[in-house]
């Protein structure tokens, strides 16, 4: 049974997809649902932390998808702001913590050499979740 489902967020139409489908899916089985987003740390080393995003951007994303979550459906919507060195371990390692059963994400356009040189979030987060893992395009 689906119990907890996790949909990881960015802010961007990609991730509006990935909302929508996790919010209908909630809905569908019943399932409590968290929109989630990672703010990436990009110093820290020498200097204090720094991140890459302004905590009120995040925030607003996140409550921008959990206001979209409900609209579509979804009975039990909450937010979890979470701070990692990468976007698909914080994901990880929060969906592992709080023991989800399925994590939704969207995905890029990524081609060719963008996406060897980028990578993909979706796919680092697929490769390394212990539950399920639906990306949703």
């Amino acid at each position: 049974m689906v119990h907890k489902i996790l949909c990881a967020v960015d802010g961007t139409s990609h991730s509006d997809k990935a909302v929508q489908f996790a919010a209908e899916l909630a809905s569908k089985l019943g399932s409590k649902l968290t929109i989630a987003s990672v703010n990436v740390m990009i110093g820290g080393a020498r200097s204090g932390a720094m991140y890459l995003k302004e905590d009120r951007d995040v925030q607003q994303a996140l409550d921008a998808a959990a206001k979209a979550a409900a609209a579509g459906g979804a009975k039990d919507v909450a937010t979890a702001y979470l701070r990692s060195r990468e976007a698909a371990a914080g994901v990880v390692a929060y969906a592992e913590q709080e023991d989800f059963d399925i994590i939704v994400t969207g995905t890029g356009d990524k081609h060719g050499l963008s996406r060897l040189v980028l990578g993909s979030v979706a796919a680092d987060i697929a490769g390394r979740a212990h539950c399920t893992v639906i990306i949703a395009r």
